[in-house]
C-alpha cells in the first residue's frame, strides 16, 4: 500500500471535476479518471494539442531602453515600469499565448440497480493503473485503466464479480463544456462521432485547421455489443475491454483508418498489455525509493489529509506525496517529448490559467527532483524544447533590448518562444536564459556527460552570456549595473502599497547578478573541461570581476535589490535573492558560513513576515531552501503547511487555498499547479543529500521526526550514486556509494550528531572523511548519537 493512493470519494468539485480525477500517463498522452459510478468520465489529453496562440511580428522597441534607464536612475520607477510595454502596445503588438487543449472524453454510463456501496478509487503508482470499485446489490464491479508506454494507448476494462452482468454505454466526445472554468470560450468545431463494427471514432477541429481525435476498439467477453448512433452499447457482458489511441494535427479521414489498424494489431488482453507497460513504467518509477516505515499506509487520502489538517503531515502522507511527485513527472514527460507544464498531461479547462512553461520558477521546480532522483534522462525534454525556440529567443533579445544572445520570457508555449506576455514584470525579467542554463550545467555535473557539455550546454550558456555582455552597463564604481531589473515578481518595499499592488521594475536585483555569476563561472569551468570557447575565458573572467558583491540590510540579511533606491519587501511568495544558496550552490555553510548566514536570515524573514503571501509552490520552494540551510524541522513544517492548504484529495497541488483558511494568498481562480507536487519530492531529497563536486553531505537536514528510514539511490553531483539507511535509535547510518564517473576522491560531510565512521579513526573538526570511490559499491557505517524515546 506504500505506493497506492486510495480515495473514498469520486471527483466532486462542480465545474472542475477534472481537478480531482486520478491521473495516468505515458509521457505523451494522459488520461484522468473521475470515478463516477453511473456516469464515468475519462479525460483524454495529448502533449502536442495546444490552441489559442496569436503570434504577430514582435516590434523593435529597443530604442526606448535609454529612457527606461534614465527614469529608473532618476528615482521614477513607476514611470519607467510602463515604457517598454506601452511601446509594444503603441506599435500594435497584441499577442496571445497558447494553452493546452483537452482532446476529449471517454464517457461510460452504467445503470445503478440497488445503489452503490463499498466505493473506492485507487491509483497504483508502481504501474500507473487507476481503478474504480463499488458494489451494487450482490455484484462487485471494477473499472481499471492505464496508459501504455510501449503501445502508446489508453487501456480500460470493465469487470464484474457476481451474478449481475455488465450493461454499459460507451462514447467518445468533445470534452464536456460544463466541466470548465470558462463557459464563454470558443470551443473546437466540426465535432464528429461514429460507431462502426467494434470501433468508436471521434474527431474535432483545432483553430489551426487540423483535426484531433481518437479511435477506440471495444471488445466484449460474453453478451452482445451494438452500435447506437455514435455510441456503443454493451449488454449481458462478463467484461468489456476498451483500447483508445489518440491523434493530433492530422486529418480524420487518414488518422481514423491508421489508428484502427494499429488497434487491430494489439492483442485484446488487458493483463498482457498491462504487464508490458508495467515493466517499463516500473523501471522508471522504482529507480529510487524513500521509506520512513510509516504506519497507516492503508489509509485513504482523505484520512491522511484530515490528520495533516490537525497540524502535522503523517509519515504515510509524506511518503506518498514524495512518490506522487515522482509519479507525475515520470507520467507526464519523456526525453524527446514536451516538458511537463503546470497541469502535466491532465488539463481539463478550455483556456486554463497559467498552463504554460514558466521559467522564473515553475518549470525549474518541476524538474529539480529529476537529477537527484536518478531520472536525469527526463531533463532532455526541457533541452529539446529550449533549443527548438532559440531563434525566437534571439529575436526577443534584439528587439526588446538591442542585445545579442537570447532572452527567454518567463512564460512560453510550444508554438513560440517570442514574448507573448507584455506585463512589466515579464518584459523586465532578464534572468530566464541564465536560470535554465543552470539545468544544463547541473545535468552535466550529475552525469559527467562530456559530449553533452561540449555540444549542447556550452553553446546554450554562451548565448545566455552574450546577452549579459551587451545588457549590463558599467557603474561609476566599476561594477555592472542591471537596469531594468526585476526580482520575480516582487514589488520593492518603498513602492508596495498592498498585496494587489505590482510595480516590480527596479535596478540591480540580487538574482540578476547571482544568475550571471553562476553562468559565467560555469562557462569558465566548462571551457577548461571541453576546450571549447577557451578564447572567451579572459572576457568571462573580466565580467566576473565586474559583478558587485552581495549586500546586506541593517539586520544582517541579504538585500533583494543591490541599489539604494529600492527597499526589501518580505511580503512575497518568491525567494529569488536567495538563489546563491538554493537552487544555486555558490554559497554553502561549509565554504562561507558568514555569507550563508546572511542568506539564511533573508529566507527566515519570508515565512515569518509573509505567510499570507505564500502559495503552494512557494511553500515547496521554502522547504527546499530550509533543507539547503540544514534546517530539517523548518523544511518539514513548510510541507506540513502545504499539506493542509493546497493539496486536494487526489493529492494534486494548487496555487492557493480556496477555503479562506489563512495560509497563502487569496484568489478566486485556484489553478492547478503541479510544481508544488514536484517541489515536495525535491525537498525530501534535499533533506537527505546535498552535493557539490567533490563533496557529499549526508542527511544534511534530517527532520527530528524521521527517526528511521532509507532512501536511494540518489544521484549526486560528480555522478555518484548514494543510498542511505538510518536508525537513530540504534545510532547508525549505513551508506552505499558508487561512482558512475570513474574513480574519484570525495569528501563525505557527516550529519549533525555523527560521532565517527567505522574504519576511519578521526573525523576531525570538519566532521568529514575523504573516501575513494569507484564503480564497485562501497559500504560505510556512520556512528550517530543515539536517540532515546
Amino acid at each position: 500500500m506504500k505506493h497506492v493512493l486510495t480515495l473514498n470519494y469520486p471527483a466532486s468539485w462542480w465545474r472542475s471535476l477534472w481537478r480531482e480525477a486520478l491521473p495516468s500517463g505515458n509521457g505523451r498522452i494522459g488520461a484522468s479518471v473521475y470515478g463516477g459510478v453511473h456516469e464515468e468520465t475519462v479525460l483524454l489529453n495529448h502533449e502536442a494539442l495546444w490552441q489559442g496562440a496569436r503570434t504577430p511580428e514582435l516590434p523593435d522597441v529597443s530604442d526606448r531602453l535609454p529612457e527606461v534607464r534614465r527614469l529608473l536612475a532618476a528615482g521614477k520607477a513607476r514611470e519607467a515600469d510602463r515604457i517598454l510595454p506601452s511601446a509594444l502596445k503603441e506599435r500594435g503588438y497584441a499577442p496571445k499565448i497558447a494553452s493546452p487543449l483537452p482532446l476529449g472524453d471517454l464517457k461510460v454510463f452504467m445503470p445503478s440497480d440497488k445503489g452503490f456501496r463499498d466505493y473506492e478509487r485507487t491509483l497504483d503508482m508502481e504501474t500507473g493503473e487507476v481503478a474504480v470499485r463499488w458494489t451494487d446489490g450482490d455484484t462487485r464491479y471494477e473499472r481499471v485503466l492505464f496508459v501504455s508506454r510501449p503501445d502508446d494507448a489508453i487501456v480500460y476494462e470493465i469487470r464484474r464479480q457476481g451474478p449481475r452482468p455488465i450493461a454499459a454505454r460507451l462514447a467518445l466526445q468533445l470534452h464536456d463544456k460544463r466541466d470548465v472554468r470558462r463557459v464563454d470560450y470558443a470551443f473546437p468545431e466540426a465535432e464528429e462521432t461514429k460507431a462502426e463494427g467494434s470501433f468508436l471514432y471521434y474527431a474535432a477541429r483545432s483553430d489551426d485547421g487540423t483535426d484531433f481525435g481518437a479511435v477506440a476498439r471495444i471488445v466484449g467477453r460474453g453478451g452482445r455489443m451494438t452500435a447506437d448512433g455514435g455510441a456503443m452499447v454493451a449488454g449481458e457482458a462478463d467484461s468489456v475491454l476498451v483500447v483508445v489511441k489518440l491523434f493530433v494535427k492530422g486529418s480524420r479521414g487518414e488518422d481514423w483508418g491508421r489508428l484502427a489498424a494499429e488497434l487491430g494489431s494489439l492483442a485484446p488482453d488487458y493483463g498482457s498489455l498491462l504487464a508490458a507497460h508495467a515493466a517499463e513504467h516500473g523501471r522508471l518509477f522504482l529507480a529510487a525509493a524513500f521509506d520512513l516505515e510509516a504506519e497507516g499506509r492503508e489509509r485513504s487520502n482523505e484520512e491522511l489529509l484530515l490528520e495533516a489538517y490537525r497540524g502535522q503531515a503523517p509519515d504515510a502522507l509524506i511518503e506518498k506525496l514524495w512518490a506522487y511527485g515522482r509519479y507525475l513527472l515520470v507520467s507526464s514527460t519523456r526525453p524527446l517529448g514536451q516538458p511537463c507544464h503546470l497541469y502535466g498531461l491532465w488539463c481539463g479547462d478550455y483556456e486554463p490559467v497559467w498552463a504554460f512553461h514558466m521559467v522564473n520558477e515553475n518549470l525549474q521546480m518541476i524538474y529539480w527532483q529529476a537529477l537527484s532522483g536518478s531520472m536525469p534522462h527526463l531533463m532532455l525534454a526541457v533541452f529539446e524544447y529550449l533549443e527548438k525556440q532559440m531563434d525566437d529567443y534571439r529575436t526577443n533579445a534584439r528587439r526588446l533590448y538591442g542585445c545579442r544572445g537570447i532572452f527567454i520570457p518567463a512564460p512560453t508555449a510550444p508554438d513560440s518562444g517570442l514574448l507573448k506576455h507584455t506585463s512589466p514584470h515579464i518584459v523586465h525579467w532578464t534572468g530566464g536564459a541564465g536560470w535554465v542554463a543552470q539545468l544544463y550545467y547541473d545535468y552535466y555535473l550529475h552525469t559527467l556527460d562530456a559530449d553533452f557539455l561540449r555540444e549542447r550546454a556550452m553553446p546554450f550558456m554562451r548565448e545566455a552570456a552574450l546577452f549579459y555582455e551587451d545588457f549590463f552597463t558599467m557603474g561609476d564604481d566599476g561594477y555592472f549595473v542591471s537596469s531594468p531589473s526585476n526580482s520575480p515578481e516582487n514589488t520593492p518595499g518603498n513602492y508596495w502599497t498592498g498585496p494587489r499592488d505590482s510595480m516590480s521594475t527596479a535596478i540591480n536585483a540580487t538574482m540578476d547578478f547571482a544568475i550571471a555569476k553562476e553562468l559565467l563561472s560555469h562557462l569558465v569551468e566548462g571551457a577548461q573541461v571541453t576546450g571549447r570557447y577557451v578564447e572567451d575565458v579572459p572576457k568571462w573572467r573580466e565580467m566576473l570581476s565586474r559583478i558587485p558583491p552581495y549586500q546586506t540590510n541593517a539586520d544582517g540579511s541579504i538585500r533583494e535589490w543591490m541599489h539604494p533606491l529600492f527597499d526589501d519587501n518580505d511580503r512575497h511568495r518568491h525567494q529569488s535573492h536567495a538563489y546563491p544558496v538554493f537552487p544555486g550552490t555558490e554559497v554553502t555553510r561549509h565554504r562561507d558560513p558568514e555569507l550563508f548566514a546572511a542568506f539564511a536570515k533573508a529566507i527566515e524573514k519570508r515565512l515569518v513576515i509573509g505567510l499570507k503571501e505564500q502559495t503552494g509552490w512557494s511553500l515547496a520552494h521554502l522547504a527546499n531552501q530550509y533543507a539547503r540551510m540544514g534546517r530539517g524541522d523548518a523544511a518539514l513544517e513548510c510541507l506540513d503547511l502545504l499539506s493542509r492548504s493546497c493539496v486536494m484529495n487526489n493529492f494534486m497541488t494548487l496555487h492557493n487555498d480556496w477555503r479562506g483558511m489563512g495560509i497563502g494568498v487569496d484568489m478566486d481562480r485556484v489553478p492547478v499547479q503541479l510544481d508544488a507536487n514536484m517541489g515536495w519530492t525535491a525537498a525530501v531529497q534535499e533533506m537527505l543529500l546535498f552535493s557539490v563536486p567533490g563533496e557529499l553531505h549526508l542527511l544534511p537536514a534530517l527532520p527530528s521526526r524521521w527517526k528511521k528510514g532509507k532512501a536511494g539511490p540518489l544521484l549526486a553531483r560528480g555522478a555518484i550514486e548514494c543510498s542511505l539507511e538510518w536508525d537513530l535509535r540504534a545510532g547508525t547510518l549505513d551508506v552505499l556509494l558508487r561512482s558512475a564517473g570513474g574513480t574519484r576522491r570525495t569528501e563525505l560531510v557527516l550529519p549533525p550528531g555523527a560521532t565517527g565512521v567505522e574504519g576511519y579513526p578521526d573525523i576531525g573538526e570538519a566532521r568529514s572523511v575523504t573516501v575513494e570511490l569507484g564503480e564497485q559499491l562501497r559500504r560505510l557505517r556512520v556512528m550517530m548519537g543515539r536517540y532515546n524515546d
